[in-house]
């Protein structure tokens, strides 16, 4: 299809244009700000789908969101009529078109003017008053607290609220592109005579703070959000798309000796911890069993045998593993083991454990293999 967006250059556009782009067979027109009027009125012609996704959210005098909601709607349906185009459009509104102030006044002007507009031509026509959208390639200080958050506590700086218990709205950018293909391809989600989107998630203001706070230490505590939360994922995502373009590393504590070193790399609360053990050639780690503390080892780089011996039996299990065939060993309960590197160089192993070490409660007990 040849399809018409304006406010390419926006939040929304962007990422809308992009997953568009994913898809082979469309022809985009973009417009924005830079684009010339005239290169408007051409694409008007031809467009057989336009998103009106173009608006003002803070402008310099509150004259301008009539203007810039209200007048350039206007322009672009006149630029329609005059091609005889009747394709369908999808305007982008807002929740704050129920409000009285200026900004929600200048949206709801839009929306009115549309819906005339539809009621004139027999054009379909889609509005959609979005919540508080969040995601990747939005501006701080602008589109969305979660944006001006996430730039903060990201460089360390701090983040004012007025009523941390406040509740808000959210809607994650994945979701409203996935929803305007489906008004592309005609079957919206509609309610009350507006389009939506169906995944909306509420959070309060310092709950948004305290979660992204910790999305920020958690590059010291090793820790992971929870990953089946749908926010918490999302959030996450978003925060990692404002890091700083020289700090998107962060250094491990690595314990060192003759032996070798020991790395934990990730850990979480229900799904274990995740750690890299490297061995010197020779030398030999473990020794010990568990209660109830299971492990997987799987080794990337390097040759060796991993001894298993059941504490109530003589009997040695031996498995030899390599770098050059990957193959994960599960350590089972009550059984003693170890690991010994067999080569001439460093043996590198991924390990995981089913929960984070806890010093109060090791569970690991010495017994030679």
């Amino acid at each position: 299809m040849k399809i018409l967006v304006t406010g390419s250059n926006g939040f929304m556009g962007k990422n809308l244009i992009a997953e568009l782009k994913n898809q082979t067979g469309h022809e985009i027109y973009e417009f924005d700000r830079e684009t010339s009027k005239v290169r408007l009125a051409n694409y008007c012609k031809d467009a057989e789908f336009v998103f009106h996704l173009a608006g003002v959210n803070r402008p310099e005098n509150t004259e301008e969101f009539m203007e810039g909601n209200f007048g350039f709607t206007s322009e672009l349906l006149d630029l329609l009529k005059q091609a005889n185009n009747t394709c369908p459009i999808m305007l982008s509104s807002s929740i704050q078109a129920e409000l009285d102030n200026p900004y929600g006044e200048s949206k709801r002007a839009g929306e009115e003017l549309l819906k005339s507009y539809q009621k004139d031509t027999g054009s379909k026509v889609y509005i959609y008053r979005f919540a508080n959208l969040y995601g990747k390639w939005s501006r701080p200080n602008y589109n969305t607290v979660v944006a001006t958050f996430c730039y903060k506590i990201a460089r360390g700086e701090e983040v004012s609220i007025n009523d941390s218990s406040a509740s808000i709205d959210f809607c994650y950018i994945d979701d409203v592109v996935n929803e305007l293909l489906k008004c592309l391809n005609g079957s919206p989600s509609l309610k009350d005579g507006f389009g939506f989107v169906p995944e909306i998630d509420s959070l309060t203001i310092g709950e948004l703070k305290d979660l992204i706070v910790s999305f920020k230490e958690s590059r010291q505590t090793l820790s992971l959000p929870k990953l089946d939360c749908r926010i918490e994922k999302n959030l996450y995502s978003t925060y990692l798309s404002f890091l700083p373009e020289n700090q998107f590393s962060y250094p491990l504590k690595m314990n060192v000796d003759n032996r070798g070193s020991f790395t934990e790399f990730l850990r979480t609360p229900d799904r274990g911890q995740v750690s890299v053990n490297i061995s010197k050639p020779g030398i030999t780690k473990g020794n010990h069993w568990h209660h109830t503390k299971n492990e997987k080892f799987l080794v990337v780089s390097g040759t060796g045998v991993i001894r298993f011996r059941k504490i109530d039996s003589d009997e040695v299990i031996e498995y030899f593993i390599s770098g050059e065939k990957l193959e994960v060993v599960d350590i089972p309960v009550g059984y003693t083991h170890n690991i010994e590197n067999l080569g001439e160089s460093d043996m590198v192993t991924l390990m995981w454990v089913n929960e984070p070490f806890d010093p109060e409660n090791p569970d690991t007990y010495y017994v030679e293999v």
